[in-house]
């Protein structure tokens, strides 16, 4: 069985100490591939140093809605600059709207709009994240399509209702689901993701953060917990763990065009 994490943050300081530790458990799992998406472009140099260390890792790059603070007139070209420097960079992004307790609402979507147009010119997908903005993140998107051309990726740690979940859909987009849908009080998310058609799902551990059931006790979260994310839509969806294992490593291979991996050695 293999699984596709699909959006971590391994060069946080959480992992610095036991890093190759860590690779050995999402080996063990048979986590084939890590998708790994960067906050702010000043950290992409280590992001590359840690795919030199594991060729599992790939990468994206963009500005996380949260870090406006960091937006200026060259952002944009240096996430554009970057994105083409490296073979490994397979999305833009994380980027999109987080208007949860936000004052800078314009700014973010000045800041999105121009790396959704990064990720048009370079035929990438992006990887959006929106926290209390759903209506108007899809808005913008259907906005872009009109305007200026085609667009597809993937709305990150989805935690939207199934009302919401349906615009991104019919958007083009792909659906990934974190340790949230784990939760117990977590029931939107759990109808969200009963409703996602398998060939949009996809599985991520947004890891160091949102460890899922059942290893909240474990203050870090890892990439090896992503098993535990997909067992658990298994469960929901009422599918075999490795049917949807297949199905999301498929979803993430296509969509981010990931070169597939036949030798790798994974746990019984």
């Amino acid at each position: 069985m293999q699984l596709i994490d699909t959006h971590v943050h391994i060069n946080f300081a959480d992992f610095q100490p036991d890093l190759e530790a860590i690779a050995a458990a999402w080996r063990a799992q048979g986590v084939t591939h890590l998708v790994h998406s960067c906050v702010e472009p000043s950290e992409f140099a280590d992001m590359q140093a840690i795919a030199d260390r594991f060729p599992e890792v790939f990468l994206a790059i963009g500005l996380h809605p949260l870090d406006m603070d960091k937006w200026s007139a060259d952002t944009a070209a240096t996430i554009e600059s970057l994105a083409t420097s490296d073979s490994r960079v397979v999305a833009i992004g994380e980027t999109g709207l987080d208007l949860y307790k936000a004052n800078d609402r314009e700014i973010q979507e000045q800041a999105f709009w121009s790396q959704l147009a990064i990720a048009h010119r370079l035929d990438l997908p992006v990887i959006i994240h929106c926290r209390d903005a759903a209506k108007r993140t899809a808005k913008l998107i259907q906005k872009f399509q009109a305007e200026v051309g085609a667009i597809h990726g993937v709305m990150h740690c989805w935690a939207g209702t199934p009302e919401e979940t349906q615009w991104f859909l019919d958007l083009g987009f792909y659906v990934s689901f974190s340790g949230i849908v784990t939760f117990k009080n977590a029931q939107q998310v759990k109808a969200s993701a009963v409703m996602v058609p398998n060939h949009r799902l996809l599985v991520e551990t947004d890891c160091p953060f949102l460890t899922p059931v059942p290893k909240r006790k474990e203050r870090r979260n890892q990439p090896a917990n992503v098993v535990h994310v997909a067992s658990h839509l298994a469960e929901l969806r009422q599918e075999s763990l490795e049917a949807l294992a297949g199905q999301t490593t498929q979803n993430a291979l296509a969509l981010f065009k990931l070169p597939v991996i036949h030798d790798f050695a994974v746990s019984a």
